[in-house]
């Protein structure tokens, strides 16, 4: 009975997330009164926002106020945009829409970065203040919020951006505001992609909101097998190996060898890819049982043939975002623009300062002045260099979006610069239209070469930290203890050889695996869900492994 009472309030030793029970307790009495009410729009979609809100609760506590404030904003702004006739208001309520969202993210998630940043940068010893938990606290005059410390919510990367998509998408003329705030909450905190995604765009969901609920038999297959696979991946793929090898030698890389440290960030490039690959698969499949479908955020990522063909295939949602809330106004393509130079000019600054080697820094303002200097000259290089300076500050912007650190600046800038190599490469490549399979595996091996070790700087906990994995893997790889590692390690490396041959399968037998457990009779059906649950929680730990992605 008190497990039972757990599941109902908010309790961080039994969060509702998709690898713990108490979630699919909450799912399966969810689900049931979801099948009384669904054949009635507006109760379904009355039901749905208020058993997401509280979804988001359980997750996040009291920080549903965030959400909720969020949601207010943006449907009364968008109701005004669509409303007024004049350009100027619409441009001035859009940005205060995208202002209001980002100040309120940034609060939250960059207030350390940004003090700490100024802190180095002048000398000074200011601290963050929760002035939030402060005016909470000032109401009952007890001290019920932190208020030396900010916590960020869950998932607000995530809602923050699909608010915006909202505002901007009414803005744009692309799609008609939604009359009810009920139905406009239910579009923000639709629980199964609330948290970690994908990224809802306002134009793809917002129509389905009208909409009867159709849930047909290929639905209820493809959803129940997604969550299967889902599961599969997170619990086996990401969590055991993460368990059992990743996190011992990502806590202490100076205590394994070089080798035991490279081969640690070949499995986290899977682990990372089960975690949040799993969490899609499973939110799509959940909502395709209730009759809604949300974006593909993954496909097949690891079958890239380069840096930007790795980004079409992973994080759709957010690729695609950042093109065409980021990239294309910036200029996209066709020019560069003040903001461009600017926001560009203050980020290299900081990494030039994250890193404070005169080297790098050297290295970079030669590059830059270089660059500068051959674009007065030709109008071709001017071009390319706007598109470049475009396409590194989405990617750069878009590692700060990951995590509020110079070192997924870095991150994003690395991706952001094999992306900018592989466009002149091609050029010149003899082996651009060669499609010969070991060509292309070349390629494929190449690209996750590049993906794997730049993530160095996504897992490391600080600059020191991935200093300290660099130093092992530059002059300790103690080859000779390599057979050792494969041996006392051995299981794990069957499970990370089986998950990478899995995700190299073709998409053709992949297509039959799933047609075949859709042709299959349901008594199979519940064999195959039986065999994947005891299978994932023989696997699965008793310590909390949270989907990585919550953090962002």
């Amino acid at each position: 009975m008190n497990r039972l009472s757990d599941i109902f309030k908010f309790s961080e030793d039994y969060p509702l997330i998709f690898t713990q029970a108490n979630f699919w307790i909450f799912f399966v009495v969810a689900y049931f009164l979801f099948a009384i009410v669904h054949k009635k729009i507006r109760l379904r979609n009355t039901y749905l926002f208020l058993i997401s809100l509280f979804f988001y609760y359980k997750t996040s506590g009291l920080f549903i106020g965030i959400l909720i404030f969020s949601t207010v904003v943006d449907f009364f702004i968008g109701k005004n945009i669509y409303k007024s006739q004049q350009q100027t208001k619409r441009y001035i309520l859009v940005t205060l829409s995208v202002v209001i969202n980002l100040t309120v993210l940034c609060y939250f998630k960059y207030a350390y970065f940004f003090t700490d940043s100024f802190n180095m940068l002048f000398h000074t010893n200011f601290e963050v203040v929760n002035w939030l938990a402060h005016w909470g606290n000032s109401f009952n005059n007890q001290n019920y919020f932190t208020v030396d410390k900010i916590i960020l919510p869950v998932g607000i990367s995530f809602y923050t951006f699909q608010t915006i998509s909202y505002s901007v998408d009414v803005f744009r003329k692309k799609l008609v505001p939604l009359k009810s705030i009920l139905d406009f909450g239910f579009y923000v905190s639709f629980f199964p992609q609330l948290v970690a995604g994908p990224i809802v765009r306002a134009e793809n969901f917002v129509p389905q909101i009208s909409k009867p609920t159709v849930i047909t038999k290929s639905d209820f297959d493809t959803g129940t097998f997604m969550i299967l696979k889902g599961l599969i991946k997170k619990m086996i793929f990401a969590d055991f190996i993460a368990m059992h090898f990743l996190d011992r030698v990502f806590d202490a890389p100076e205590m394994f060898s070089g080798f035991a440290n490279v081969m640690a960030m070949i499995g986290y490039s899977l682990q990372i890819y089960g975690d949040f690959s799993g969490y899609t698969d499973i939110a799509i499949g959940l909502a395709l049982l209730m009759g809604f479908k949300l974006p593909i955020n993954f496909n097949s990522p690891y079958k890239a043939t380069n840096a930007g063909n790795f980004w079409k295939r992973w994080h759709i949602s957010l690729s695609t975002w950042l093109r065409d809330y980021l990239y294309i106004p910036l200029g996209g393509n066709r020019k560069g623009t003040v903001a461009s130079y600017i926001i560009l000019s203050v980020i290299l600054l900081g990494v030039l300062y994250a890193y404070q080697n005169m080297l790098v820094v050297a290295i970079v303002l030669s590059s830059a002045l270089l660059i500068y200097i051959l674009s007065l000259f030709n109008t071709t290089v001017k071009n390319q260099i706007n598109t470049n300076i475009n396409l590194m500050l989405t990617m750069l912007i878009g590692g700060l979006w990951h995590g509020a650190s110079w070192k997924f600046v870095i991150w994003g800038g690395l991706n952001g610069l094999g992306i900018v190599v592989y466009k002149f490469w091609r050029k010149v490549s003899p082996y651009e239209s060669n499609n010969q399979w070991y060509v292309r595996w070349w390629k494929i091996l190449v690209t996750l070469t590049f993906i794997t070790f730049t993530r160095i700087y996504f897992r490391g906990e600080s600059m020191d930290h991935i200093a300290r994995w660099y130093k092992q893997v530059a002059y300790h790889m103690d080859w000779h203890y390599a057979v050792d590692v494969l041996i006392h390690y051995q299981l794990v490396f069957w499970v990370m050889l089986l998950g990478y041959v899995t995700h190299w399968l073709p998409t053709s037998t992949k297509t039959k695996i799933e047609g075949a457990y859709a042709k299959s009779p349901a008594f199979a059906k519940v064999l195959i869900a039986a065999g994947v649950g005891v299978i994932c929680y023989q696997a699965f730990s008793t310590d909390f492994q949270p989907f990585i992605y919550f953090q962002f």
